[in-house]
């Protein structure tokens, strides 16, 4: 008999086939992913490294529905907000992979060019280098942290008769369904703000018109 002529396996079908598994049950293996897919083990460590090589491609897929086109063409500060806002989307939509993302190195390739636009980002608006991880790092906390909160439930404290919470039954009342939405929008604002500070405490001021800047030292 002649081969097949479209591959049984690919690393794209290990990756989405993965993905379902931890949407429906919050992890996998990769005898599990393999089972699935009608494979034997061995075939899918034919094509990744192991467990961590299946959760890039895991991550792959996950980062393939982000809009990396937010980061074009805008002022800085607009374009991380265009982007963590499609980030947050991307990752509200398989909320039981953050854990097990947000622990893992990032390795897979189509992932770290994202990350390296949003450096460029910073690094071109003006952040010096050794603040770029930190502001990275915070957005990722924020955005995924956002993403999961997006598949808890709407109410999260539950105020009891037993419990004497009048004030913050008044306030949960008084959020509507729209609780995690605002958070972000407040956290993101907040967020952005105190880097706008960060760059501008870097920048030397403006000189008055007509001033002249001495070349000798202060005595």
């Amino acid at each position: 008999m002649g081969r097949p002529r479209k591959a049984l396996l690919d690393r794209a079908r290990i990756g989405r086939t993965a993905l379902e598994l931890v949407d429906e049950t919050g992890d996998f293996t990769v005898p599990e992913v393999a089972r699935r897919l009608g494979v034997q083990t061995a075939s899918v460590y034919h094509h990744v490294d192991g467990r961590a090589g299946v959760i890039e491609l895991l991550r792959e897929q996950v980062v393939d529905d982000l809009d990396a086109g937010t980061l074009d063409g805008r002022p800085w500060d607009i374009a991380l907000d265009a982007w963590a806002r499609s980030y947050r989307a991307a990752f509200a939509a398989h909320p039981r992979a953050i854990p097990m993302l947000m622990t893992s190195p990032v390795r897979a390739s189509r992932v770290i060019e994202q990350y390296e636009r949003v450096a460029g980002l910073l690094l071109d608006a003006g952040f010096a280098p050794e603040a770029v991880m930190p502001i990275v790092t915070g957005l990722d906390n924020l955005v995924l942290g956002s993403a999961l909160d997006m598949s808890a439930p709407e109410v999260m404290w539950v105020v009891g008769e037993e419990a004497q919470a009048p004030r913050l039954a008044l306030a949960q009342a008084a959020t509507g369904p729209s609780r995690a939405d605002r958070a972000f929008d407040l956290t993101l604002a907040g967020f952005l703000a105190h880097c706008r500070e960060l760059l501008t405490s870097v920048r030397p001021a403006p000189a008055e018109p007509g001033a002249h800047r001495s070349l000798r030292p202060e005595p």
